[in-house]
């Protein structure tokens, strides 16, 4: 299968060394989704903000699954590679450093992020991870030799992921060299204001 090219906005600042944040939405979301929620990171990052390749019914998803919480564990691995080298691309065509990319992704954005960091573990600056899922049922070892930061937010009432499973992809992360802050919300699956708080001050203490 071939890579097919991946619809986004760009919006970059007047600052060529600026990091730029990657947002990926969730299931059903697009490339519109993310955008007033980046507005609390401030306006010094560029935004690349990118619409998954794969539909379900119609909603725009970033990988195919098989299932409520089951994934189609080969397109995962293809939709990421698909990604990453679409972000090499739109980097070269749009200016922006792929050293200093930092994904935002929220459920099913924050799976395809996740599984950048498995399979290019050194590739992104940072990860903020809201409501994530493991993105693969048997977990690969995967390490950086960089100090990547990755904050995740869960919700401890969430019932598309258990607290246990976060437990453990958190402690894969640090055993992969990632540094990691998880915050356990007292909700379920949706954002709240709290979660966005936490990550803009997580971001403004690291880029």
């Amino acid at each position: 299968m071939k890579y097919q090219p991946l619809k986004y906005i760009y919006k970059a600042t007047e600052n060529p060394e600026a990091s730029t944040l990657l947002l990926l939405h969730g299931t059903g979301g697009d490339e519109n989704d993310l955008l007033p929620l980046a507005k609390n990171f401030g306006s010094h990052f560029n935004i690349l903000s990118v619409r998954g390749n794969v539909l379900e019914h119609g909603m725009p998803r970033f990988f195919r699954r098989l299932g409520m919480g089951v994934f189609d564990e080969k397109d995962v691995e293809f939709r990421t590679h698909e990604l990453v080298s679409f972000l090499k691309d739109t980097a070269k065509n749009e200016g922006f450093d792929t050293t200093k990319i930092i994904a935002l992704g929220y459920s099913n954005g924050a799976n395809i992020a996740g599984a950048i960091l498995v399979h290019y573990p050194n590739f992104l600056h940072g990860a903020i991870l809201f409501r994530p899922m493991l993105p693969y049922q048997q977990m690969p070892f995967f390490k950086t030799d960089k100090n990547v930061n990755v904050f995740i937010s869960s919700g401890k009432l969430d019932t598309m992921v258990s607290n246990s499973e976060i437990d453990m992809y958190t402690s894969l992360l640090k055993k992969g060299n990632f540094i990691v802050e998880h915050h356990r919300l007292n909700t379920g699956h949706n954002l709240k204001e709290e979660d966005i708080s936490l990550a803009v001050k997580w971001t403004q203490k690291l880029f």
